[in-house]
């Protein structure tokens, strides 16, 4: 196969057909609303990869008459585009669809296990976001406390869910109110994956959640409840779009520099690490599957990387141009 094939996948481009349903048979398969947005857009994105720009539809994507050519073609130019990470999310969702193709009888076990046969994408990046400061908290609390409406106690109680107990915003937003426990002070989350996991609950985040249930009251339902205006509550769940703008307003309201609801999370994760809290224990709260996702919220190897390069003396001579503007501005002093 010539080399220019593999760097450009629009030189195996398919024609636009019926995926004969893989895609949907695929994002059924995924548990949570959050995965199948995530999945449905990565097919969109490989959808536009495969058909030379013509559609980001899965649904007109014949995707098992993808080989193993194309597969690569599609790892290839993903690498090229995003951050290892991203693509490899992407070829996940490839791998998938080409997995309901091959259990619906479109392709045969050798097609299919050619197709897949594609090794992940090697790097790393950085991760994006940050951490907030604790001025930065102690002036959204702030915020939310001088805000006398029904939102100004139930945006403190979110907030508290993502920087005090490290939730996901859909976790966040999944909650109801049964599984708060005021009186054991701990909170019982289901994450990822269908794993349950129980977070305590302490200080600050347990005072927060106790006063927005003394606003809520005790009926049955979502946690976390829709207010209409910012004065009324209604019954309906917040979503997580709408925590976002949770945050979105408080850090407009308190003059924070803008922050994710993730950035919460990374929070919640870099401060307990920065405290001597064990890896693991911070896994297990978090709910990661793996260590190695908890480790990129360790933000003490930066730190020390940059004590070690402070540690190093480079005898700089200034230019005797630029001492002579030093002196000017002096002396203009």
């Amino acid at each position: 196969m010539p080399e220019s094939a593999v760097a450009h996948p629009e030189s195996l481009a398919i024609a636009p057909g019926s995926s004969q349903g893989t895609p949907l048979a695929y994002l059924a398969t995924l548990r949570s609303d959050q995965s199948r947005r995530s999945m449905a857009n990565a097919l969109g994105v490989i959808s536009e990869l495969v058909s030379a720009g013509t559609t980001r539809d899965p649904d007109e994507i014949p995707w098992h008459q993808l080989r193993n050519p194309h597969t690569h073609a599609i790892a290839t130019s993903l690498a090229e585009r995003f951050a290892p990470a991203t693509a490899n999310q992407r070829l996940c969702a490839l791998r998938g669809v080409l997995k309901a193709a091959w259990r619906a009888g479109l392709m045969d076990s050798d097609a299919y296990a050619r197709a897949i046969d594609v090794k992940a994408i090697r790097g790393h990046r950085e991760p994006a976001g940050r951490a907030l400061e604790t001025g930065e908290l102690s002036a959204l609390f702030g915020a939310c406390a001088a805000d006398s409406t029904p939102s100004g106690p139930r945006d403190a109680a979110a907030l508290a869910l993502l920087v005090g107990a490290g939730l996901r915003r859909t976790e966040a937003a999944a909650l109801d109110l049964v599984d708060l426990d005021l009186e054991a002070e701990q909170l019982r989350v289901l994450g990822k994956g269908n794993r349950e996991r129980t977070v305590p609950l302490q200080n600050g985040t347990l005072e927060a959640l106790r006063d927005w249930v003394a606003i809520r009251g005790q009926a049955p339902g979502p946690l976390l409840l829709a207010v209409t205006g910012g004065r009324e509550l209604t019954s309906d769940r917040m979503t997580g779009d709408a925590l976002l703008r949770v945050c979105q307003r408080r850090a407009k309201k308190a003059q924070v520099r803008g922050f994710s609801p993730h950035d919460l999370r990374r929070t919640f994760a870099s401060s307990l690490l920065d405290a001597g809290a064990d890896i693991s224990s911070v896994q297990q709260l978090m709910g990661h599957a793996s260590v190695v996702t908890t480790q990129r919220y360790d933000r003490r190897g930066e730190r020390a990387k940059r004590k070690a390069a402070g540690m190093l003396h480079i005898p700089y001579t200034a230019h005797s141009s630029r001492k002579g503007d030093t002196a000017a501005v002096a002396s203009d002093a």
